[in-house]
């Protein structure tokens, strides 16, 4: 790609807004991610060079929540569903996701993705997944959730036990903060 393309979070929300009344929404959101991540500079011109592990609103409505998500190093997040269709795209370093399935009343892993810079996932309404960054650095990516990603009631399943229990943002929140004091 070309030096030069920029990257501007009021364009970037438009486009997302427009891409939600598509004939098929979650195709044309995937574009529109796909066209933010194949430049990843741009958005770190945009958004700042990661110094921390966060998750930063960028845009937060009923119908769409786009989020910054700055992993540390070597960190994991527990099995999480969203109960709403995203589209994640990587402007650096990684992401691995394992997908899980609720199975005779338990969480068996089903499958695994690992996102790169430069790449964008689909995950459909139902998906289940984990998150690690696998490396030592941290890693960059912009989740789009088409619908309100703080409001809605959904599940998280203890890391250890796989036991189901209700999401908690501030739990979530607390463990990008407290990733930041790891050594």
């Amino acid at each position: 790609m070309a030096q030069g393309i920029s990257f501007e979070l009021p364009r970037f929300v438009a486009d997302c807004r427009a891409a939600l009344t598509d004939a098929d929404p979650m195709s044309a959101l995937h574009a529109v991610v796909e066209r933010a991540v194949v430049e990843p500079s741009a958005l770190v011109r945009a958004l700042g060079e990661p110094r921390r592990s966060q998750v930063q609103k960028l845009h937060h409505a009923s119908d769409l929540t786009i989020l910054n998500v700055i992993w540390a190093p070597c960190m994991t997040i527990m099995p999480h569903d969203h109960r709403m269709c995203a589209v994640i795209g990587i402007y650096g370093g990684r992401e691995d996701n394992i997908f899980w399935q609720r199975s005779d009343g338990k969480l068996r892993a089903v499958g695994a993705r690992d996102l790169a810079t430069g790449d964008c996932a689909l995950l459909p309404q139902a998906a289940i997944h984990s998150v690690t960054n696998p490396i030592a650095k941290l890693s960059g990516a912009i989740h789009v959730y088409a619908g309100d990603f703080f409001a809605i009631e959904r599940s998280e399943w203890d890391p250890e036990t796989l036991s189901e229990r209700r999401y908690d943002v501030e739990r979530a929140l607390r463990l990008f903060e407290s990733a930041n004091a790891a050594p």
